[in-house]
């Protein structure tokens, strides 16, 4: 039987601990943590299987990437800003990611311990219409594709936590390549707009590190955060970026939200007490708070969080 994604987590964080490399130190700001007011939280829905990740669709719902108790089939389910809930696409093997672009909203699946573990290249990206709700294949030959980004001209970025992968790019065409192999383990993918660098987390190294790739230089040592502790306890999972340049990084393992600016090296908790917190994203579209996070965790609940 598969492993369900949070003993997976368990098991992965001990494997890997003793095997996983550092990140090249040249780029690498540090600082000690700071202390920041704690959000405040508020629960909107509750009651759904393992939540893996989340985004919004613009049209007032948010989409919701749910895992069996497994962590093999799934679903992506759709909860409206008004509480009312439906399916978005039945019958998803493990999905992961998932990344609104305009109509459509991109995910991954395949994203499950058992194919990183074997090498199981059956992972994907789905296109969602959403206009229709038709379902297209956008790549396929991927390895536990768990992260989801895409770059300016197009192409995706996917990450892979567990294995020897790391960064893939992917692109329209379906020609998957590495991608920053200096990287490892890597997780949480947000693309910077403003600033032109993919922010990435990485999972199970024994830091936890947050790096800003440049997207003109991809290949030159990418600029580097860490945020305090073990780098398997604190298990930084997905991230957005905010409308302050600063990165949000969800950590599983640690059941915490940290705040991470990347060029100071600065972090702090703006959450603690939430555990298994697996994604985060800022509010879009009717009904929801574009000014509040909101966060997913493997206990099926969806978190609001407020600045102060």
């Amino acid at each position: 039987m598969p492993l369900s994604p949070i003993m997976s987590r368990a098991l992965a964080a001990i494997a890997i601990t003793a095997t996983a490399s550092t990140l090249p130190a040249a780029q690498t700001a540090s600082a000690e943590p700071v202390s920041c007011a704690q959000w405040t939280r508020h629960t909107v829905a509750a009651g759904y299987g393992i939540l893996e990740n989340l985004g919004f669709d613009g049209r007032g719902n948010l989409l919701l990437a749910e895992q069996s108790a497994t962590g093999s089939s799934g679903t992506l389910q759709r909860l409206g800003a008004d509480g009312s809930r439906s399916v978005a696409v039945s019958d998803v093997e493990g999905p992961g990611s998932i990344l609104t672009a305009g109509d459509t909203a991109y995910f991954t699946t395949g994203n499950s311990v058992t194919a990183a573990l074997t090498d199981r290249a059956d992972g994907t990206i789905q296109a969602l219409h959403l206009d229709s709700g038709t379902v297209q294949t956008v790549a396929t030959g991927l390895t536990m594709p768990n992260g989801l980004a895409q770059l300016p001209n197009g192409d995706f970025v996917v990450s892979r936590d567990i294995g020897a992968g790391t960064l893939t790019r992917v692109t329209s065409d379906n020609i998957a390549t590495p991608y920053v192999p200096s990287l490892s383990s890597t997780n949480g993918l947000a693309f910077d707009p403003h600033r032109n660098r993919l922010i990435v987390s990485t999972t199970f190294n024994p830091t936890s590190v947050i790096a800003a790739v440049d997207y003109a230089d991809p290949d030159s040592p990418p600029r580097q955060a860490v945020i305090p502790g073990v780098g398997p306890l604190n298990s930084a999972d997905d991230l957005t970026v905010g409308p302050d340049g600063k990165a949000y990084v969800t950590l599983n393992v640690a059941g915490a939200v940290q705040q991470v600016d990347v060029d100071t090296g600065r972090t702090c908790a703006i959450a603690d007490g939430l555990p298994l917190s697996s994604s985060a994203r800022f509010g879009s579209g009717p009904g929801w708070d574009p000014n509040a996070l909101y966060v997913t965790s493997f206990l099926g609940t969806v978190t609001e969080l407020t600045p102060p």
